[in-house]
């Protein structure tokens, strides 16, 4: 299983590697976003740590879903979901092997946008980076184990561009909550007592999750 979890990870980042379609993709309109926000609201430097991490996972979740979208589409369009389901292997290993790529998409991503928005909202970063990064960890962990599963079904729809959002936004909503809290703590503007709970939430999340995608995703794969 980790030989297949390992081939399908390399397989869909040598592929990336090779078009970064999806990355530049998804990091064009996280720029986007966070460019609009920084010339439409005339913020100060308390309400933009305030702010700031709602928009900063604005613009990753739909980022993210650029990203996912093209995540069993390629598989489609070449021909390539047939042979993956006819392959003598775990379909749990195909899930992880994706859910790994999509995840480590996110994070890169989220590595590049991340000085934008220090510099666009003049909000210091550099001291913050080791929390950010274990909350950017669970939160793309938590959005991309759901979003793989979406996937794989809004691919065999004519309307996929459109289904996966509309399936993935709802049942993200506690991730993307519990990372929003969790950032807006991280850059010094949330709340000054316990945040345990939001790292809690996340964690529980991205356990109840990947297990539950990765037991569900082989009757995900039918048509």
């Amino acid at each position: 299983m980790l030989h297949t979890i390992a081939t399908i990870l390399w397989k869909d980042l040598k592929i990336e590697l090779r078009s970064r379609e999806a990355l530049t993709a998804s990091f064009i309109f996280c720029a986007l976003v966070l460019v609009i926000f920084n010339f439409t609201l005339e913020l100060g430097t308390e309400e933009a740590r305030r702010l700031g991490a709602g928009f900063l996972w604005i613009a990753f979740a739909f980022g993210g879903v650029l990203s996912l979208n093209r995540s069993f589409a390629l598989e489609k369009e070449e021909g390539c979901a047939k042979s993956l389901m006819l392959a003598p292997v775990d379909r749990g290993a195909i899930y992880a092997g994706k859910m790994l790529a999509n995840s480590i998409f996110m994070l890169i991503t989220q590595a590049l946008v991340l000085p934008l928005f220090a510099v666009f909202f003049n909000v210091p970063v550099a001291s913050k980076v080791p929390m950010l990064a274990l909350i950017f960890l669970l939160g793309s962990l938590g959005f991309s184990s759901v979003g793989t599963l979406f996937s794989a079904m809004a691919a065999s729809t004519r309307m996929r561009e459109l289904m996966l959002p509309l399936l993935l936004f709802p049942v993200s909503i506690p991730v993307l909550i519990g990372s929003v809290e969790a950032t807006a703590w991280a850059l010094g503007a949330g709340p000054g007592g316990d945040v345990s709970f939001w790292f809690k939430l996340l964690v529980v999340y991205d356990v109840v999750f990947i297990t539950v995608s990765f037991l569900v995703f082989e009757y995900a794969m039918e048509e």
